[in-house]
C-alpha cells in the first residue's frame, strides 16, 4: 500500500494559526446566506484599475504579446521601476538593479530564498502584516520580534531594535508604510538601521507596497535614505497604488549581485510574468500621477471620516495612520480584546474586522479596520460599530 509521504515545509505552513481569517471566512460564509455584512477585513482595493492601464493590457494582448518573458522581466518595465527610484532617491538606478515578480508576495519568498538558510535568523517589528509568518515558517527561518510602541502610534525604536539583532541575524525586515498600522519610519531612522545593518553584516529588506498612498509627508524608501546601498534590498508593487491586486506585479531592487541570484531562482520557479501585463505595469507607472492622486486623496477622505465618526464612539480608540489603508483602534476600554471584540462585532452587527493578535501579540487589544469601501458603506459600518459598543 502507497503511504504518502510530504515535504516538511507542508507541515509548517499548516501549522500557521488556523483563526488569523476565522472572522473574515464567517463574514463570507453569512454573506453567502444572505445575510448583510460589511466587510472591512481585507485589503483588496474597492477600486478598478484605471480605464487606461486595461485598454494598454488588451492592446498588447492584441498584437501577441503573450509569449514566455525573461526570468527577470520585461526590460521596459525594469527600466520603468529604475527610472521612478532614480527620481526619488539621490541614487541612480538602472536596471540591472531590479528584477519583477508575480506580487510583491512572491518578491519576498523570492528574496528571502536567496538570502537565507533554514535556520537562519530574521529581526521584524510587529504587529507586521499577516502575510509574512506564513514566508518564514515555510522558508524554516528563526524569527525574532520586537515590538513597536503602541502607545504612540506604532512608532518605531531604533534603540531597542538594535539590541534586538543578534550575532545570528542575516536578515532585519522592515514595512514602511506599515501594515496595518499605517505608522512611517522617518528616513533619519532608516539610514541609521542601513548603516548599523552594514556595519553588523546583516541585509536590511524593506517592503513598501503602501509607498504611494502617504498621507502627511513623502515617503522616503530604504534605497532614498540609506547612504550605502550595499546591504539594502526594497520590495514594492502595483496592488494597492495602482488597484492591480490581481494582476500581480510586484519587483525588487537591490545590488545587481542578488538581482543576478534573483533571475535565477525565478527562472527555476517562476519562468517570468506574463508579458502584456508587464507592459500594461510600465504604461501604469509612466503614466500614474493624477489616478495614483485621486485615489489616495479618496483614502485619506475615508481615513478622516472613519476617524472623525468613531471619536464620538465610547471606549474606543483608533489611531491614526500616516499611510495605507487600515485604521488600528484600540478597543481594551470596552472590556473586550480584539478577537472577543471583532467575533461579537460580526455576530451582533455584521461588520467584520480582524482582530489585531493576528498581527503580533502587542496588538491583542485591537482590531484591524479596512478603508477599501466607499464612504456610504464606512457611514453605515460606524453606526454599527457606534451602536455595538453602546450596547456593551
Amino acid at each position: 500500500m502507497f503511504t504518502p509521504r510530504y515535504a516538511q515545509i507542508t507541515e509548517r505552513l499548516s501549522s500557521e494559526d488556523s483563526d488569523v481569517w476565522a472572522v473574515h471566512e464567517k463574514a463570507l460564509e453569512m454573506q453567502r446566506n444572505g445575510v448583510d455584512v460589511i466587510l472591512l477585513s481585507v485589503g483588496d482595493p474597492d477600486f478598478r484599475t484605471p480605464e487606461p492601464i486595461i485598454d494598454n493590457a488588451v492592446s498588447h494582448l492584441r498584437v501577441g504579446r503573450t509569449h514566455y518573458s525573461a526570468s527577470l522581466g520585461e526590460i521596459k518595465l525594469r527600466r520603468a521601476v529604475a527610472d521612478l527610484e532614480t527620481q526619488s532617491s539621490p541614487h541612480p538606478c538602472t536596471a540591472d538593479e531590479v528584477a519583477i515578480f508575480p506580487g510583491a508576495t512572491s518578491a519576498i519568498y523570492a528574496v528571502l530564498s536567496c538570502l537565507l538558510n533554514p535556520g537562519d535568523e530574521i529581526v521584524a517589528p510587529e504587529p507586521m502584516y499577516v502575510g509574512y509568518k506564513p514566508i518564514f515558517k515555510g522558508l524554516d527561518l528563526q524569527l525574532r520580534t520586537m515590538p513597536l510602541d503602541v502607545g504612540h502610534n506604532f512608532s518605531l525604536n531604533i534603540e531597542a531594535l538594535k539590541s534586538t539583532l543578534t550575532d545570528r541575524t542575516r536578515v532585519l525586515f522592515i514595512n514602511t508604510p506599515g501594515n496595518p498600522t499605517g505608522a512611517i519610519i522617518p528616513a533619519a531612522d532608516i539610514r541609521e538601521l542601513a548603516a548599523y545593518c552594514l556595519e553588523k553584516n546583516i541585509w536590511l529588506v524593506c517592503d513598501e507596497v503602501y509607498s504611494m498612498f502617504c498621507y502627511e509627508g513623502k515617503h522616503m524608501s530604504a534605497r532614498a535614505s540609506a547612504e550605502c546601498l550595499d546591504n539594502i534590498v526594497m520590495i514594492d508593487g502595483l496592488s494597492k497604488s495602482h488597484a492591480m491586486s490581481g494582476w500581480r506585479v510586484g519587483w525588487v531592487v537591490a545590488p545587481s549581485t542578488l538581482i543576478k541570484r534573483l533571475g535565477e531562482y525565478a527562472g527555476a520557479t517562476l519562468f517570468g510574468s506574463p508579458q502584456f501585463i508587464q507592459d500594461a505595469s510600465a504604461f501604469a507607472l509612466e503614466n500614474d500621477q493624477q489616478y495614483v492622486r485621486e485615489m489616495r486623496d479618496e483614502y485619506r477622505e475615508r481615513r478622516d471620516y472613519v476617524l472623525d465618526k468613531l471619536s464620538k464612539v465610547k471606549n474606543i480608540h483608533c489611531s491614526r495612520p500616516h499611510a495605507g489603508m487600515f485604521i488600528m483602534c484600540d478597543v481594551s476600554g470596552t472590556g473586550l480584546n480584539g478577537k472577543q471584540f471583532a467575533e461579537k462585532l460580526l455576530e451582533e452587527q455584521g461588520v467584520s474586522v480582524i482582530p489585531g493578535d493576528a498581527f503580533g501579540p502587542s496588538a491583542e487589544n485591537f482590531v484591524r479596520m479596512g478603508l477599501a469601501q466607499n464612504r456610504s458603506v464606512l457611514k453605515r459600518a460606524c453606526k454599527r460599530i457606534k451602536h455595538f459598543c453602546a450596547s456593551l
